[in-house]
């Protein structure tokens, strides 16, 4: 489910639109229980979370504990990234071991590791569009997208100028190979579950 509205009042003083502003007015909002919400370039976007996006999420989270402290591993925290009005609730993220807030208490950009996005139907072309353009400005080094309904995962790395210079394209089953980048490890997706 898509949420966009052109009419919106939630400016701030300078009226210009501000992520804070916007987030500010999704908490007065009646966003239905299981939904998440997230702001791409200024639309807000609410999708419902099934069972198996949350299962593929918790698989990964596990496998990421291996290495990853509890402290550094979120899961739909906003994160603000660059660009106009990019804050994202992504489906998992690792944090490097200095990792540090902003003075507003969130987590920052920069200290991103790995980024993984459960695609859903509504909310796909964001995943393998803006978002991806935007993890790759925010110099994101390794994104995963995890697909349930082709049963495939696409992995990127090498940021740069604005764009991945590596992707590899997995069937679930095979294993994504992170030992040759800041994360270090293998992760297992055989036991991922298909939509």
């Amino acid at each position: 489910m898509a949420l966009h509205d052109d009419r919106t009042d939630m400016a701030d003083e300078s009226e210009e639109l501000t992520l804070d502003a916007m987030f500010e007015a999704l908490e007065r909002m009646p966003v239905p229980e299981g939904y998440k919400v997230e702001i791409v370039e200024g639309a807000l976007y609410a999708t419902p979370q099934r069972d198996v996006h949350w299962d593929v999420i918790l698989d990964v989270v596990e496998q990421l504990r291996t290495k990853y402290a509890r402290a550094r591993v979120k899961s739909d925290v906003r994160i603000d990234f660059p660009g106009r009005l990019n804050g994202f609730a992504t489906d998992v993220t690792a944090l490097a071991k200095d990792a540090t807030k902003t003075e507003k208490g969130r987590w920052r950009y920069q200290d991103i590791e790995f980024v993984a996005e459960v695609i859903s139907k509504d909310t796909a072309a964001n995943d393998y569009g803006p978002k991806r353009s935007v993890y790759a400005v925010a110099k994101v080094p390794v994104y995963l997208i995890v697909d349930p309904y082709t049963a495939q995962c696409h992995l990127f790395t090498l940021p740069k100028d604005g764009d991945y210079r590596n992707e590899l394209t997995l069937d679930f089953g095979d294993p994504v190979d992170l030992t040759g980048t800041v994360v270090g490890l293998v992760l297992a997706t055989d036991e991922f579950p298909r939509d």
